[in-house]
């Protein structure tokens, strides 16, 4: 694993943000996303005999996953899929569901879709890690993974719930488009990743320590702090 990916102990517990970097990583990232997607939410058809969750994109993205150090299991999971100028209308995710001229005058080989954010309920019953420090470990491993791929923006589809949530704790992702039906009601939004995180920066600090802080050491306020993301609103 990359040697640069913080560690955090809430409550005694060691958890490790990765980047995953070998197939068998990667298989344990879409073995979360079957129970995820599949078994929990119904989101896609569970295929008897393969018990992962994997898509034509998965080869384009950077997968992240957070891991429970003492028994080794994955417990959380996200992707960012790279944009494409040579395909530029159809080299993300969400252009299945969005109008491509969208997407014109956009830095595509720079542009990155966040998708596939799932923390298991099974996972969350078993890991003293709370679920929202467990999100702010997958953004974590997301901005990483971005700094890695070279991106400046972020794109995703969210639930507007979503959008207010994560512009409470200094994220700030702009809508980008009209809702579209995606597993359910989504807003199509967008962000600048500097100017993410100098919002984060100056309106949350204790959110963008946790966040953009290379070694990823909690802190309490965070740990503790009532606004709970809901991993169902990211598919």
């Amino acid at each position: 694993m990359q040697p640069d990916h913080g560690l955090l102990r809430p409550e005694g517990e060691t958890i490790r943000v990765e980047i995953a970097d070998t197939p068998e990583v990667l298989r344990e990232a879409q073995r979360l996303r079957h129970q995820v997607f599949c078994l929990e939410r119904g989101v896609f058809a569970s295929d008897s005999g393969q018990p992962i969750e994997c898509d034509e994109f998965d080869h384009r993205s950077r997968h992240v996953v957070v891991r429970r150090c003492d028994d080794g299991e994955v417990i959380a999971t996200a992707r960012v899929v790279a944009g494409s100028f040579d395909r530029w209308t159809d080299c993300l995710p969400m252009q299945r569901y969005c109008c491509p001229l969208l997407f014109r005058g956009l830095p595509m080989d720079r542009l990155g879709e966040i998708s596939r954010f799932a923390i298991s309920k099974q996972s969350r019953g078993q890991a003293r890690a709370p679920g929202p420090l467990l999100r702010l470990a997958l953004l974590h491993g997301i901005l990483l993974a971005s700094r890695d791929a070279g991106l400046t923006h972020w794109c995703a589809l969210m639930e507007p719930s979503l959008v207010r949530l994560l512009r409470a704790t200094g994220v700030h992702f702009a809508p980008f488009g009209p809702m579209v039906e995606a597993y359910g009601t989504r807003q199509p939004c967008i962000a600048a990743i500097d100017v993410t995180l100098a919002s984060g920066k100056r309106m949350r600090p204790d959110f963008y320590a946790l966040v953009a802080d290379e070694r990823f050491s909690g802190l309490p306020g965070v740990i503790q702090q009532k606004t709970r993301l809901d991993s169902s609103r990211v598919a």
